[in-house]
């Protein structure tokens, strides 16, 4: 994400902690990407991997409205509700999100591939394929198959060499270290911002205060 055509007057980095089947992150980088829009520079966005349920086994899913009963104590009836509030919510930001017969499962897979597109410089582009895939697709971000044709869709990533990262345990330890710098800064929930190493933002904040912060950033120095 940059601010394209606009006058450079600072150069801008926001780390990103988020799952790419959380819904709050979908909406918090939709809102993020409207601030970047409005901010007068240039920013960088580095993305981060944290799995929302790391333990959860790689050859199973479950169905989205079963985990969410089942993690917050809810009837079936009262997931499908806050999908529908959730879907709400998306459409206001201008996103499209599909929760009918939606799946989730171990993403660790797909966090590896983020940190291929890292190393090849289309990590935003993978993020934003993983995003779109899953809540506006209907496609699966946990099985290597399709992992891999959405990796090929991704200009600038080589098809054989992200076969090799799926059949690898290729960038595992950057993924670990993701999730411990994360622990690390006391992050228990995503998404989660971090604005040129100094501001740390929790949750899917509205892009007028995530613009407000770029503009602080911007306008503090750092302190020796």
């Amino acid at each position: 994400m940059r601010s394209g055509g606009k006058c450079v007057v600072n150069d801008m980095r926001v780390d990103v902690w988020a799952d790419v089947i959380c819904p709050w992150c979908y909406l918090g980088r939709e809102y993020l990407r409207q601030a970047i829009a409005s901010y007068d520079g240039d920013v960088q966005v580095v993305h981060h991997a944290f799995e929302l349920d790391p333990t959860s086994p790689r050859d199973k899913v479950s169905t989205t409205t079963e985990r969410l009963a089942a993690k917050y104590g809810m009837t079936e009836a009262q997931a499908v509700g806050a999908q529908q509030q959730m879907a709400a919510r998306a459409a206001d930001a201008g996103l499209a999100f599909n929760y009918d017969g939606q799946l989730s499962g171990n993403t660790r897979d797909a966090h590896r591939l983020i940190q291929l597109a890292l190393h090849r410089g289309v990590q935003d582009a993978m993020v934003e394929r993983l995003y779109r895939a899953y809540f506006t697709d209907g496609r699966s971000v946990f099985d290597p198959e399709s992992l891999a044709a959405l990796a090929t869709e991704v200009e600038g990533l080589d098809p054989d060499e992200v076969a090799a990262t799926l059949q690898s345990d290729a960038f595992e330890e950057q993924v670990v270290s993701d999730e411990n710098q994360a622990y690390a800064l006391g992050v228990s929930g995503v998404p989660f911002f971090v604005v040129d190493r100094r501001y740390g933002l929790s949750g899917a904040q509205p892009a007028e205060v995530l613009l407000q912060v770029l503009e602080r950033a911007a306008a503090e120095p750092i302190s020796s």
